[in-house]
Parts: structure tokens; C-alpha cells; sequence
């Protein structure tokens, strides 16, 4: 479920990109302007369920378990979850803005809100695949996989 989560995230990320794009060539138009509100939901709200599932069933096991490289590695993942979160209240600044109402084509500073919140996603989530997800992995039984896969959609409402 995280990875697939992680899927999300990157068409989401693919999608503001998109955007970020369409605006510069066609300012803000219906379809910028839905294509924000898509983005905006995503981040608002899918986003934090899936940074508090990591908190909440991944980090735990990792710090008391994992091996000293793995347990400093999820210390960085959990700052940045801190930093992706005000990356974000900078971020959707614009993007509100542009969902709301038709604006002018982001300013340099909306383009770097926008460059920092998406690079340090991508960064993260390479992280997470990377190392965190596979060392939680070789260290849950199967039907604890299962548990906790349960628990996640349950939180969504599945």
C-alpha cells in the first residue's frame, strides 16, 4: 500500500508539472485551474495519511530494529516529513490561488516552492523504496504485512 501510495505521489507530482507547464503556455485557464484542485486535494489530504502510516507502522519497527545506517536513515526520512510539510504550506500558496481564481502565471518564487517541494518528494520517496521499505520488509512476517495493510485503508475509509 505505501508503494502504492508512492505511485500517487508521482503522478501527482507528474501532474503538477503538467500544469506548471500548461500555465506558462495558456495561462490560467478551466483546465489549469481544475488541475490545481486535483493537486491541492492530493497533497491536502492523501498525503498526510500516507506520512502518518509510515510514522505510525514503518518508523517505529525500523528505529528499535533496523541496523544503526537504516535507523539514521529514518531519522532524515521523519525531518523530512517535517519539511515536506512547510514545503507544502508554501507550495499551495499559488496553486490555491490558481484554483480559485485566474491568475497570473506563477512568479519565480511560486517556480522554486514548487521545484524544492517536488524535488525533496522525489528524494524522499527514493529513500524510502530504496532502503526504509525494504529493510521493514525483511524484518515483518507476512501476515503483519497484512495487519498493517488493513489498518492503513481502514484509516482511509476502504
Amino acid at each position: 500500500m505505501l508503494e502504492a501510495c508512492h505511485e500517487r505521489v508521482q503522478r501527482t507530482l507528474a501532474l503538477l508539472a503538467r500544469l506548471r507547464a500548461h500555465v506558462r503556455q495558456h495561462g490560467a485557464d478551466t483546465d489549469a485551474r481544475q488541475a490545481a484542485r486535483d493537486v491541492l486535494r492530493y497533497f491536502d489530504m492523501a498525503a498526510p495519511l500516507h506520512h502518518q502510516d509510515e510514522e505510525l507502522h514503518v518508523f517505529p519497527l525500523l528505529r528499535a530494529q533496523a541496523s544503526p545506517e537504516v535507523q539514521a536513515l529514518v531519522q532524515r526520512l521523519q525531518q523530512d516529513h517535517l519539511a515536506m510539510t512547510a514545503d507544502w504550506a508554501v507550495a499551495r500558496v499559488p496553486l490555491l490561488a490558481l484554483a480559485e481564481s485566474a491568475v497570473a502565471p506563477f512568479t519565480p518564487g511560486d517556480e522554486a516552492a514548487l521545484d524544492r517541494f517536488a524535488q525533496r518528494y522525489a528524494d524522499h520517496i527514493a529513500a524510502e523504496e530504496g532502503t526504509a521499505y525494504p529493510a521493514a520488509q525483511a524484518l515483518l512476517a507476512p501476515a503483519t504485512l497484512g495487519a498493517m495493510g488493513q489498518e492503513m485503508a481502514a484509516r482511509r475509509g476502504a
